[in-house]
């Protein structure tokens, strides 16, 4: 498939996981460049950057925290040689685990704030530090990556839950705000089996979730990152190029499981 020939992407949070599987699968599809950005996981970026190059398009890794709005427009900065952004992905995210909803003292003020800071300023920041290069490509889109977590009040914890369901309305007001030009839409994975979970409980409580997450899904997968990244590939893609303002559950239909969604 050649269907990102010639294209830049820029993808925040993208060493490892899905970021790193988007930023891999539009390289595989013929993108000439990717702009990578970190915070702290520089060796895993740089193997993620390798294995873009070997699929034949540039890497370039641009560290930086995205709540800190200097450190965006540095990241912006690194896809300025290209001249242009196709495909913005805001990627980052970070949570607090605290699974027992109920466990109103598990977060603090300073709790919200951080991951309000990382996973809702932080991509508004992007998309502003990157809008010029955007407007620079022919049929530039932005994807905030989201989670069901926003349109069902699951999930790590009630904070980020918060912060999703606030980046799905941002999604909305910006694909207002940036057209025409700009398409903006939210994908809205559900478990993806990655390092997010086993770095916060372990292999063996991983391989509990996982099986449950199995038993419990209509289609009866615990998705990968790759599984995940299809999807957002199609929504910065010329094939998604009259969608606009869509948030895309990607979940193997765990939310059928909860209330219906008519409004989101």
């Amino acid at each position: 498939m050649g269907d990102f020939e010639g294209k830049v992407l820029l993808v925040t949070g993208s060493a490892t996981g899905l970021g790193a599987a988007i930023a891999k699968g539009a390289a595989a599809r013929g993108a000439k460049a990717v702009v990578l950005n970190c915070t702290k996981s520089l060796a895993e970026a740089e193997a993620t950057a390798a294995e873009i190059r070997a699929l034949g398009a540039e890497a370039v890794i641009a560290p930086g925290d995205v709540s800190d709005d200097a450190a965006c427009r540095t990241i912006a900065a690194a896809a300025a040689p290209f001249g242009r952004v196709d495909a913005l992905v805001n990627n980052a995210g970070i949570t607090k685990h605290v699974p027992n909803h109920a466990d109103m003292d598990g977060l603090t003020g300073a709790d919200f704030q951080r991951l309000y800071g990382v996973n809702v300023v932080g991509p508004f920041q992007m998309t502003r530090a990157a809008r010029s290069l955007l407007e620079q490509a022919a049929r530039p889109s932005v994807l905030m990556v989201s989670s069901i977590a926003g349109v069902t009040g699951i999930g790590s914890s009630v904070a980020y839950a918060a912060t999703k369901g606030a980046l799905n309305t941002m999604t909305l007001s910006l694909a207002r705000a940036l057209a025409p030009k700009i398409r903006v839409n939210a994908l809205c994975p559900g478990f993806i089996d990655t390092r997010w979970f086993t770095d916060a409980f372990g292999e063996q409580t991983t391989a509990r979730i996982r099986a449950n997450v199995q038993a419990q899904t209509p289609l009866k997968e615990a998705s990968t990152a790759e599984d995940i990244a299809d999807a957002g590939l199609f929504l910065i893609s010329d094939a998604a190029r009259h969608v606009t303002g869509e948030t895309l559950l990607v979940d193997a239909g765990m939310h059928l499981g909860y209330a219906p969604l008519a409004a989101r």
